[in-house]
């Protein structure tokens, strides 16, 4: 249980990370273009793990290298139509959207997997959701930047899922790795489109740094031994506390505007963890197991 607690405290930091990351890459994107930054900080995150553990791919079994590899797909895909959703619709728009990956994470471990989920963790997922988008709300219209930003919502919630039942806790750092270079590889093959371009300045390399080894190396790592022992519904419910953190460090930092709406749809997001987490810690002491291994 200790262990459990403590991967909960883990993935949150993990989300904390994420949220502060929007901040510290918000200039850093107008003086290096977007591919060559994704590229720089995933080659730089896997020299990371190269360095810690420079063995860690050796004696893995076929079925979990293409298991990894799918993962990493799935992951750096969800960017990719992020990314270019972003530039046809708002950043509001992307935020709420982007987050609807908490209903379909329930979704596709229900469908495709015969996961049973819980109510309360489907009474979490709908509380979530609208505290999303009374955070993100400001007018939703649907176009093709609305509906890229849905694949890529669709992709990320299958990464969740990916992850929720194929990390068994045993080869944490070598799924991680896997992730990480396949990302890393499709993002430099992508900017050789316009050049790849190196980080202009010291400040851009502190953004690279700060993304590669907090919000890459080490957050996706706390996040693949987190799903090892909890289901891809509460994972979801639990990473949505990025978008509130965001909000945070952009109240703090950018003097961004706190609204009553902000206010509420945080302690909506807040609730849902809450809810989640004691329903995890519920059925984990009565014996459930709801991860599927």
């Amino acid at each position: 249980m200790k262990v459990k607690v403590f991967l909960y405290l883990g993935l949150l930091a993990t989300t904390a990370v994420w949220g502060g990351a929007f901040l510290v890459m918000k200039d850093s994107l107008v003086r290096q273009d977007v591919y060559s930054f994704l590229a720089s900080r995933f080659i730089l995150a896997a020299a990371f793990m190269f360095f810690y553990k420079p063995k860690s791919l050796t004696g893995l079994d076929r079925k979990f290298v293409k298991r990894a590899v799918l993962i990493g797909l799935l992951l750096c895909s969800g960017f990719i139509f992020q990314t270019f959703g972003l530039t046809q619709t708002t950043v509001s728009n992307t935020g709420f959207i982007t987050g609807l990956y908490l209903v379909f994470t329930p979704l596709i471990s229900w469908i495709l997997l015969k996961r049973e989920i819980f109510k309360v963790q489907w009474l979490a997922v709908l509380v979530a959701t609208i505290g999303l988008y009374f955070i993100s709300f400001n007018g939703i219209s649907f176009g093709i930047g609305e509906i890229l930003v849905l694949i890529s919502a669709l992709l990320f919630a299958g990464q969740i899922v990916a992850l929720g039942e194929w990390s068994d806790g045993e080869n944490t750092y070598a799924l991680t790795l896997i992730q990480i270079l396949v990302s890393a590889v499709i993002f430099f093959a992508l900017s050789l489109k316009d050049g790849f371009q190196l980080p202009p300045d010291n400040g851009v390399w502190s953004a690279v740094f700060y993304t590669a080894f907090f919000a890459t190396f080490l957050g996706f790592l706390i996040q693949v031994k987190a799903q090892s022992i909890m289901s891809a519904t509460v994972a979801g419910v639990l990473l949505a506390m990025e978008t509130p953190f965001a909000l945070f460090f952009g109240l703090y930092f950018d003097n961004d505007p706190l609204t009553l709406r902000i206010i509420s749809g945080g302690t909506l997001v807040l609730i849902a963890m809450a809810l989640v987490i004691w329903s995890d810690s519920k059925h984990t002491n009565s014996g459930v197991n709801n991860s599927g291994k």
